[in-house]
């Protein structure tokens, strides 16, 4: 792996076509992006399956791509998104939650402006998804029941097999954890 390499340059050379420069950049990339991602997720095969699915990707729409100022920038936000894609993937149902859409009005909205709300909205993602994984199972699945499933509390006691104010206290106790958690999160 070079150490110095002009990856603006090669950037160019790979959106124009060239193997040598995709290739070069994937070997001087794959490695920092490997261990960018195990701070996200200690999942390696996800990391690996996300990496390999990147750079695909990269290579099939490379003649659509545009210029970038920062090409570590630019694969560290991909990768970071796919990745929160992922595990957000897993703790969903087949419904969506409401919550995760955005609602981009603006047409006018610069590369950069959605690039920040892109990371933004990525950044609350992972302190969700790392509030969720301090809840005990049946928090868990409580809060899965209320806020992904949209069950009211009737429901969730026949499915969990307890009384209301059960699920009261199980949805109280995973909020205040996961509150906790966020606030934590935010301080790293």
């Amino acid at each position: 792996m070079k150490n110095n390499i002009n990856e603006i340059k090669l950037w160019d050379e790979f959106r124009g076509g060239s193997h040598e420069a995709f290739s070069t950049l994937y070997q001087h990339f794959i490695n920092p992006l490997y261990s960018y991602s195990v701070g996200i997720t200690q999942d390696k095969d996800l990391i690996k399956d996300c990496l390999h699915d990147l750079f695909v990707e990269l290579w099939k729409n490379h003649s659509n791509l545009g210029p970038t100022t920062s090409v570590k920038f630019y694969l560290m936000a991909s990768i970071k998104r796919k990745l929160i894609r992922h595990l957000d993937g897993n703790l969903r149902s087949n419904h969506h939650h409401t919550t995760y859409t955005r609602d981009f009005t603006e047409d006018s909205s610069s590369q950069e402006s959605v690039l920040i709300q892109d990371e933004i909205q990525t950044e609350m993602n992972l302190k969700v998804n790392k509030s969720l994984h301090l809840l005990s199972k049946r928090q868990r699945e409580a809060i899965q029941l209320k806020f992904y499933k949209n069950l009211d509390t009737d429901q969730i006691s026949e499915q969990m097999n307890i009384n209301a104010q059960s699920v009261y206290n199980l949805i109280f106790g995973a909020l205040r954890v996961m509150r906790v958690g966020l606030t934590e999160n935010r301080l790293v």
